[in-house]
């Protein structure tokens, strides 16, 4: 097993040190990101290195969890770019097709996302972030088709995606979750509306979803009618484990930008500074070996609920620490230059990473519902304690 991983290690090393775009970050608008992302994807498709958790039967899928581990921790080394534009693609709309869809829906959907078609998710709602069961958008059943009207946001990338994954309310009887349906929405169809949101750093990663009287094919229901939310649950685990790995390497492979930053500040010799920077060190380090056990606890089956959340928040408190300690030292130029970010964490520029860091305590769920998982599913405590005032 070991010399296996050491010669996937010495080749995917050697294929990212002859492949990887050294420019990635120069990109100067959304639409040259974009490009660069679909070209990238396109490589590593090639390569089989895109989707090593797909099955086997897919280019470079069935990896076991110790190879896609050497996968991601090769391209957190190489700083390769990361597939931000194919990320729903690869992870939520794969997981919830292989989880959930029927054969013709798999086999009309996955090949396309390997030639690039790129989906996005519409969840979230105005009045419905946290509490995704406060969803109101409608889905009305005529015929073979859902009549949709409603509104979506904060759906990342939404404005260049083909397809997405939409849940929509069906029925108002009973428990807000059993009335809710799982659709999948051609993001042309008529009636589709996307509006950008202008962020405060200059980027547009997400988007509005505005659907009026949208059809959509009854046969792109995935599972029953009203079996929404279990269908959703699918869909929303799968970006753990890997993804959490591959950010808190990627964090540590990028401390030396962090001390370049701290060196043409003057700052080299400032003990504080000094001291900021061990302790930095050893959050980031404590992150990484959270997300190294939380594989291995994976892999011998003895993962328990909870766990991915303490790595959540770990690397959502690192990534804030050292964001903030770049911008404090880098001074008037590491709060000015302009940068295309789209979510990622090392785009060059400290104050979009800054201010991208505190979207990741709510990414995923926040940090207090996290909080809530670890105590209520690790230590075992009570939602409502009886006998405590407030």
């Amino acid at each position: 097993m070991t010399a296996r991983l050491d010669d996937l290690r010495a080749e995917v090393s050697g294929w990212l040190s002859a492949h990887v775009p050294r420019d990635w970050r120069a990109a100067a608008t959304h639409e040259d990101f974009v490009a660069g992302q679909r070209a990238w994807f396109a490589q590593m498709v090639a390569a089989g290195y895109a989707i090593p958790h797909w099955p086997a039967q897919w280019p470079g899928g069935g990896r076991s969890l110790a190879e896609q581990k050497v996968i991601y921790e090769e391209l957190a080394r190489a700083d390769a770019p990361r597939l931000l534009l194919s990320f729903v693609s690869t992870y939520h709309a794969f997981a919830t097709l292989h989880e959930c869809g029927t054969a013709e829906q798999q086999a009309r959907h996955l090949p396309r996302i390997l030639e690039g078609e790129t989906w996005c998710q519409g969840f979230s709602e105005p009045n419905a972030g946290s509490d995704l069961a406060a969803i109101r958008t409608r889905a009305d059943r005529q015929g073979e088709v859902y009549v949709v009207n409603g509104q979506k946001v904060w759906s990342t990338m939404a404005q260049h995606a083909d397809r997405c994954l939409l849940l929509a309310r069906t029925s108002s009887d009973g428990a807000k979750q059993a009335g809710m349906t799982y659709l999948l929405m051609d993001m042309k169809a008529p009636g589709v509306t996307v509006r950008p949101i202008h962020q405060i750093q200059g980027d547009e990663e997400f988007a509005e979803i505005f659907l009026d009287n949208v059809e959509i094919p009854v046969c792109e229901r995935v599972g029953e009618e009203g079996a929404g939310w279990a269908v959703a649950q699918a869909t929303l685990a799968s970006e753990r484990g890997l993804t959490l790995m591959e950010l808190a390497y990627r964090m540590r492979g990028n401390m030396g930008r962090l001390v370049a930053t701290i060196r043409a500040a003057g700052c080299a010799e400032d003990a504080g500074v000094q001291r900021e920077l061990g302790e930095l060190a050893t959050q980031v380090d404590a992150t990484c070996a959270l997300a190294d056990r939380f594989l291995e606890m994976r892999m011998a089956g003895a993962e328990q609920a909870g766990d991915a959340s303490i790595v959540k928040n770990a690397y959502s408190r690192a990534l804030r620490a050292w964001t903030d300690l770049g911008v404090r030292v880098g001074g008037i130029d590491a709060q000015y230059r302009a940068a295309i970010t789209f979510g990622d964490l090392n785009t060059g520029n400290w104050m979009a990473d800054f201010m991208n860091s505190y979207a990741w305590t709510i990414a995923g769920g926040s940090e207090e519902v996290q909080r809530t998982i670890i105590a209520e599913r690790l230590l075992g405590m009570p939602r409502e304690p009886k006998g405590w005032v407030l």
